[in-house]
């Protein structure tokens, strides 16, 4: 299947984003997720790609995403100095990537780099839910039972997940909760079905979508992709 690897948010959070092409992801554990299936060994291959991809970027908000399998440290040196050499043509001030828990001490580096060129990075990170025992034992993130605090010294956004059995109103309006208390924004993904044994549980979404997404749509810090975890809507 043929991959969508740019576009533009026109909504709140107005941005572009593009989907490139690492070397994979190292935890690969996820329950939930078959998107580390898209990459390649091969780092020609994947400059050419992220090369034509990012070619498309315009600039027109100043705000440039860029997602991958996995985290920022799979992409190829010749991608992130094509990432920085983008940001500049097109006067790109804020960049956003992803990060695993795993990789967090390489942010600081990262955000010097970019920095030197007058660009702002902020990092997301797939934390899913607060809930410990949940997110270890059923989504097995390999997150420690750290508190929040402590991920906020790394982490500027996370993405939460919504939509599974044993998910309720109550527990998914606390991670939202917590979220804003301690990060910039956050990114609620609605689950879809996969090739993982993990499902969406339609009576889950149904509370989301009745209780939740109404009294939460509009706040200008949360993202709620419901369609499409990549390029989704809200």
């Amino acid at each position: 299947m043929e991959l969508n690897r740019y576009s533009v948010i026109n909504n709140k959070n107005k941005r572009e984003i593009v989907l490139l092409r690492g070397n994979g992801c190292k935890w690969r554990k996820c329950s939930f997720c078959d998107y580390h299936l898209d990459f390649d060994n091969n780092v020609y291959k994947n400059y050419k790609l992220n090369k034509s991809v990012l070619d498309n970027v315009i600039g027109i908000y100043k705000v440039l995403e860029v997602i991958n399998s996995g985290s920022f440290v799979d992409l190829d040196k010749d991608t992130l100095m094509y990432i920085k050499d983008i940001c500049v043509l097109r006067k790109i001030h804020t960049l956003h990537f992803e990060c695993h828990w795993i990789h967090r001490e390489t942010i600081p580096d990262l955000k010097k780099y970019f920095r030197k060129y007058g660009i702002n990075v902020k990092i997301k990170s797939g934390i899913e839910t607060f809930d410990y025992l949940f997110r270890e034992k059923y989504f097995i993130k390999g997150i420690p039972n750290v508190h929040p605090l402590e991920m906020a010294k790394y982490f500027d956004e996370v993405c939460l997940l919504f939509g599974v059995k044993g998910q309720t109103e109550k527990s998914m309006e606390m991670d939202i909760h917590t979220g804003l208390k301690y990060f910039e924004r956050i990114c609620i993904n609605i689950m879809t079905e996969n090739k993982t044994p993990v499902k969406p549980d339609k009576d889950v979404i149904k509370i989301f979508k009745e209780k939740l997404y109404k009294k939460y749509q509009n706040y200008e810090n949360i993202d709620i992709l419901i369609d499409n975890t990549d390029f989704g809507v809200g």
